[in-house]
């Protein structure tokens, strides 16, 4: 079983080109699953004992744990990829997990920030040190160019073109796609980029990172939630918000302001345009609302 789980990783990494996150995820949610089977069945678990029976069970039982209906859904849709894997290649002759379907996900509208608390978090003093235009520098991009974290932190140097306000982007299965900075952000990258210079020369380290920690080396995903949590404290914002909310909310002032959705759905790098259609659900939202505020018969 193990060297069945360790083959389908390979193939996401190597074959599907998967992130490292994503393979990290799997890991662990099959990994989850392989020992609750192994619990069950009583020592180790060969794929062809798997049965519909075994997977409800699992089901049930990460019910039982108070799981999120997201996570639950997750991690049977990770069982249900891995079994079709050993379809393929032959290892069992009918995946049984096809049929079974996790809990529907509640719909929520993503969470943003108002135009007022994206200007008050974006003028706020970061103060002085060295690395306060490299704090500047992340904001605007994150907001501007609407790209995940993740994509922030693996940006290299030669993916920047500040003069055309461009930066190439390496989404979801390492996919590349063109991000636009507007002014604000080009102006904070051009200044954190001479600070870099002189920041990585004290340290004599070179690295082609555009983003670094007080080492000299790359900032992580944590850590740029730790950034923006900073300031959201100091402006005195929604502590929910995350590096992904300024996402959400590069979508939704797009949306609102009356951008075409297919053009925002090629800014996000989102492959089906349903799941940008979200963002027109939060821009019609508001919209009801100002209604039922303002009309005297609403």
């Amino acid at each position: 079983m193990e060297a069945a789980l360790a083959d389908f990783l390979r193939h996401l990494g190597i074959e599907k080109n998967a992130s490292a996150y994503t393979v990290k995820s799997y890991r662990e949610d099959l990994t989850q699953a392989l020992t609750f089977f192994g619990e069950r069945l009583g020592g180790s678990v060969a794929p062809e004992r798997i049965t519909t029976r075994l997977l409800r069970a699992f089901l049930a039982w990460l019910h039982e744990q108070g799981y999120a209906k997201a996570t639950i859904s997750r991690r049977i849709a990770a069982v249900r990829s891995w079994l079709r894997f050993l379809c393929r290649r032959g290892v069992l002759t009918a995946n049984v997990a096809e049929g079974l379907r996790g809990p529907r996900k509640d719909k929520t509208l993503p969470h943003f920030m108002t135009d007022g608390d994206i200007r008050k978090l974006l003028a706020i003093s970061m103060g002085d040190h060295p690395l306060a235009q490299r704090d500047q520098a992340i904001l605007e991009t994150l907001y501007s160019a609407g790209v995940r974290v993740g994509e922030l932190c693996s940006l290299k140097l030669d993916d920047l073109d500040l003069d055309e306000g461009i930066i190439t982007v390496r989404g979801k299965g390492r996919k590349e796609r063109l991000a636009l900075l507007g002014k604000a952000s080009r102006e904070a990258l051009g200044e954190w980029l001479e600070v870099r210079a002189t920041f990585l020369a004290a340290l004599q380290r070179s690295t082609t990172a555009v983003f670094l920690n007080k080492n000299g080396t790359p900032l992580t995903v944590r850590s740029i939630g730790r950034i923006l949590a900073k300031y959201l404290q100091q402006a005195g914002l929604d502590p929910r918000s995350t590096p992904h909310t300024l996402r959400h909310t590069f979508a939704t002032h797009l949306l609102d302001a009356g951008a075409d959705i297919r053009g925002v759905q090629e800014l996000l790098g989102h492959k089906n345009l349903t799941t940008t259609q979200i963002y027109t659900h939060v821009s019609t939202q508001r919209l009801q609302d100002s209604y039922h505020k303002a009309h005297p018969r609403a």
